[in-house]
């Protein structure tokens, strides 16, 4: 039987970065998710230049607890969406941001909040996201990000960048995945009615003029009847014939759907099988394959380095239940 630590980890500080004019909703996403996580693994804190009154974009305002500090000490930062995004932040707030980051700490920014962290130079050389409204004034007011306005989200490791809004959900998701585990981000999920990992990208709710056969159509039955059939061989023709759609057609509105192709859709569902079996089976990897439908150990393991950057059984060592992260603490 495994020893009790004589003194559990402090908590993960999250520092959420409450600017003039914030997006109500982007602010109360990093805090209901982190709040939700069983066993109080975060210490989420509101925070602004001072203490005190701070106006949404609402036309109310919100009380932070704290000031810039905060930034300085915390492990994760997050800058929720603000309007107007196009004007000059203070010194001192690009400085709290861009000293956090000389620190090694994380940085994650929510819809317009991406505009903060690049004018404080923390985008510069990487690939980064914002709401597909403003991704092509980001990439024109600094051309040294990469800008990707298809995705959710986007991991770049230290710093994080989401699309509009609810993506904000999906990526904040994405770090209680990262950092505890698939099980403990669908308990999250579950808890706020949301999706474990949505579909695709954001390029799905770019608005584009549809055929009119097309109205109508959703491809979520065949989505939902392949997730249950991950262990058995699952082709486009055989996805198609599921639709009653010719297989051209229904690769076209996969991907116009999803925003990704039926196939690469496929893969990301049986690593996230592959993920919980990991985590909540002792099943051998042999058998963790079959059952994902991804046929052999080897080719598990190819896919999950390739995916995730680590091997089946390191990740079955981090978030089994005998691991840290399992006991609902995370090292700051």
């Amino acid at each position: 039987m495994r020893e009790e630590t004589a003194t559990p980890a402090a908590p993960h500080r999250v520092a959420v970065l409450v600017l003039d004019g914030v997006l109500p909703l982007d602010l109360g996403i990093p805090a209901q998710v982190f709040i939700a996580v069983p066993g109080d693994p975060y210490e989420p804190v509101l925070c602004g230049r001072a203490v005190g009154p701070v106006p949404t974009a609402a036309g109310f305002a919100v009380t932070v607890a704290a000031g810039l500090e905060a930034v300085r000490g915390a492990d994760t930062v997050v800058v929720p969406g603000y309007a107007p995004h196009q004007r000059e932040l203070p010194a001192d707030v690009l400085a709290a941001l861009a000293e956090a980051h000389a620190r090694g700490r994380r940085l994650v920014s929510i819809c317009t909040g991406a505009f903060a962290l690049a004018a404080a130079g923390i985008l510069d050389g990487r690939r980064a996201t914002t709401h597909w409204k403003y991704a092509d004034e980001l990439a024109a007011r600094h051309p040294r990000v990469s800008v990707d306005p298809r995705v959710l989200y986007v991991d770049e490791g230290q710093v994080l960048t989401s699309a509009g809004v609810a993506a904000g959900i999906d990526l904040c998701l994405h770090l209680v995945r990262r950092d505890l585990g698939a099980r403990t981000a669908n308990q999250v999920a579950r808890a706020l009615v949301s999706a474990p990992h949505r579909d695709g990208g954001q390029a799905q709710y770019i608005k584009r003029p549809l055929t009119p056969d097309a109205c109508g159509v959703t491809l979520a039955p065949t989505r939902a009847w392949a997730l249950a059939r991950l262990h058995e061989p699952l082709t486009v023709p055989r996805l198609a014939a599921h639709t009653h759609m010719a297989p051209r057609t229904f690769v076209r509105r996969f991907v116009a759907e999803t925003g990704t192709t039926p196939l690469r859709w496929l893969l990301a569902a049986r690593l996230d099988r592959a993920r919980e079996l990991l985590e909540s089976t002792d099943l051998g990897v042999d058998h963790i394959a079959d059952r994902c439908g991804l046929g052999s150990p080897s080719n598990l393991r190819l896919h999950f380095r390739r995916a995730l950057g680590t091997t089946p059984t390191a990740y079955r060592a981090a978030f089994t239940p005998a691991a840290p992260p399992a006991e609902g603490r995370l090292r700051p």
